[in-house]
């Protein structure tokens, strides 16, 4: 177990590697005996950080949710992380958001469903009904994850561990969600989730297709589990939070000038560039 001085010193380092924009190299390769608890330790001590500048948290994450992406990892269960409002970006139905490339450092688009909360979610006890009944509206979200620590290392080429991963904030970096299309908006109770599905083009090519089946089967058990890890914390979800279930596309890399639309048909579409 790292103690709480390399914890703390691990949270300012991730901090500077976002203002500055240069990765960091692995954290489990200086630290071999690190463990995943460390790893949300130091995410946590990052989140207080951001917390201190005047950020204020608006939901939580949910990756790592299919068992390909499990299995790669290395681990046999999701990760987590937390969402700040510095991160969220909405675009406006029929317009093209534009988002600052500058922001990020390799960043990767995924493909999601969100859960907008009315209720609060907390315990162990938490199932997939309690989710759907406490959800105000499931809409289209795009997460954009990125790399605080550098996805592969700069000398051997390895990719990085869980460990490093969930340090890293669950690698998320930004959510794109929408306004002003009421389709964007779909009741949890009536809609068959599992069957919800998305298009993703970049450039006008088609990169990946996808149904939220993907994610576990149906994306409202991620949310569930969610409730049962922060218990222990001591942490909930909350009225208003957003919570995105994880992706059911694989991540697909952006750059300056790449413009993306992400067709969920009955849900309505996201439509953003990096400029």
């Amino acid at each position: 177990m790292l103690d709480d001085a390399l914890i703390q010193q691990l949270a300012a380092e991730l901090d500077q590697a976002e203002r500055s924009r240069v990765p960091l190299e692995h954290f489990s390769k200086r630290f071999p005996g690190m463990t995943i608890d460390d790893g949300y330790c130091v995410g946590r001590a990052w989140v207080a950080l951001q917390r201190a500048a005047g950020k204020q948290v608006i939901g939580h994450k949910i990756g790592l949710t299919s068992r390909a992406m499990q299995l790669s990892s290395q681990i046999d269960e999701p990760d987590f992380g937390t969402l700040l409002d510095s991160m969220r970006f909405t675009a406006q139905a029929g317009e093209v958001l534009q988002i600052p490339a500058s922001r990020f450092m390799a960043p990767r688009v995924e493909v999601e469903l969100a859960f907008v909360l009315h209720a609060p979610l907390q315990g162990k006890g938490v199932t997939v009904d309690d989710v759907l009944a406490a959800t105000a509206y499931v809409t289209p979200a795009i997460e954009i994850i990125d790399a605080r620590i550098e996805q592969f290392d700069r000398h051997t080429k390895a990719m990085r561990k869980v460990f490093d991963t969930i340090s890293d904030n669950a690698a998320n970096a930004g959510i794109v969600v929408g306004v002003g299309d009421p389709r964007y908006r779909a009741d949890p109770r009536t809609t068959d989730l599992p069957w919800c599905g998305a298009i993703l083009r970049q450039n006008g090519a088609v990169e990946e297709t996808g149904l939220a089946a993907g994610v576990q089967g149906h994306p409202a058990i991620g949310i569930a589990w969610l409730a049962h890890k922060l218990a222990p914390w001591g942490e909930s979800l909350q009225p208003g939070q957003i919570v995105l279930a994880g992706s059911f596309t694989r991540p697909v890399a952006a750059k300056m000038g790449d413009l993306f639309e992400a067709d969920y048909g009955p849900l309505g579409c996201l439509k953003f560039q990096f400029v």
